[in-house]
């Protein structure tokens, strides 16, 4: 049974949640697969880990992360998101290096804009963890990144468009940034009549809840527009007592939480898994959004579920919990005015 998460007082939820703060734990994250391995009990071999893949889109997950992971269990569903193996070698036709159409979406440097009001900042290409279904797991972040020239260009791209009243922190991930880079940021769209809302998509408040610390909360109490934080969390093992913190401080700024979470072959692709993430996600204050089908970007076939099948674990979703613990079940198509529901 999901239990709701212990209610957080002020003073409690106000407490850093680590004394050498989010950077260092950042610098401590596993980017090895053996080591990684060795933590869990795990001979390499058997798992089909890979050194091409490796190579290819490197391992980095942090050890707070690792530690959610099932010692001696070689199918735990968070270490499938992470541990490279072999299968990301296969080429797969129908799978491509950009799935979503972010190229021809390119509105100025590091600004993306498929559907109408809404412009996606790429923030940074920094993520504090790697997961190895990535849909921008091939993107050109050196070239393409928002805080090149101080945002100047990426500002005025969205300034120029009036029609622009959403405005999508993304990466990367937008919280590998110091705060005090994403203030400058603010700062700078907040000149910007047209913009009504902020939405910030994190990972970090999952797998680095630490970094979920006061100048964050303080910074995001401040904004003057409404904000929507979406998490991406895609099981229910992801979440611990420190989630729980971290997402207690995010609502107290006034956030809007919302989770996101890919269906993935051998990770959340049953009715039981689905069921406990929706719950637990709600338990911490967190309401179920969407569920992606996978982005079909070379590297990922693994990870693939059939329609048919997440048709089917919709609808006996959708018989098991409640309305509100139910995400969209929805698809990216590159040219499509929004996301595709099945």
């Amino acid at each position: 049974m999901i239990t709701a998460a212990p209610a957080l007082t002020p003073e409690k939820a106000a407490l850093p949640l680590h004394a050498d703060g989010w950077q260092a734990l950042w610098r401590q994250a596993i980017r090895s697969p053996q080591a990684l391995l060795d933590e869990l009990g795990l001979e390499a071999g058997a798992l089909g880990v890979s050194a091409e893949a490796l190579a290819q889109f490197p391992l980095r997950v942090p050890r707070g992360f690792v530690a959610r992971m099932r010692h001696g269990d070689p199918a735990d569903p968070l270490l499938r998101q992470v541990l490279p193996i072999n299968d990301e070698m296969q080429v797969v036709p129908g799978f491509s290096f950009d799935a979503v159409g972010d190229g021809p979406a390119r509105k100025a440097t590091g600004v993306i804009q498929k559907y109408r009001g809404r412009a996606l900042l790429v923030a940074t290409g920094s993520c504090a963890i790697h997961c190895r279904y990535c849909f921008r797991r091939h993107f050109d972040y050196a070239g393409e990144n928002a805080a090149k020239g101080a945002w100047q260009e990426a500002v005025a791209a969205i300034a120029a468009d009036p029609g622009i009243d959403e405005v999508i922190l993304s990466g990367g991930d937008p919280l590998s940034l110091s705060t005090s880079k994403l203030a400058e940021l603010t700062d700078a769209l907040a000149g910007i009549s047209h913009i009504k809302r902020l939405r910030i998509h994190s990972r970090l408040p999952v797998v680095l809840p630490e970094r979920v610390d006061d100048g964050l909360v303080h910074w995001l109490a401040a904004l003057p527009w409404p904000v929507a934080f979406v998490i991406h969390a895609n099981h229910a093992n992801e979440f611990d007592a420190s989630v729980d913190a971290a997402l207690a401080r995010l609502r107290g700024t006034g956030a809007q939480l919302l989770n996101q979470a890919v269906l993935l072959r051998g990770v959340n692709d049953s009715v039981d898994a689905l069921a406990e993430l929706s719950e637990r996600s709600f338990a911490a204050g967190v309401l179920p959004y969407y569920l992606h089908q996978l982005d079909r970007v070379q590297g990922v076939a693994h990870f693939e579920v059939s329609d048919e099948q997440a048709l089917a674990l919709h609808a006996a979703l959708m018989a098991r919990v409640s309305g509100y613990l139910v995400p969209k079940l929805v698809r990216e198509l590159p040219g499509d005015t929004s996301k595709r529901p099945l």
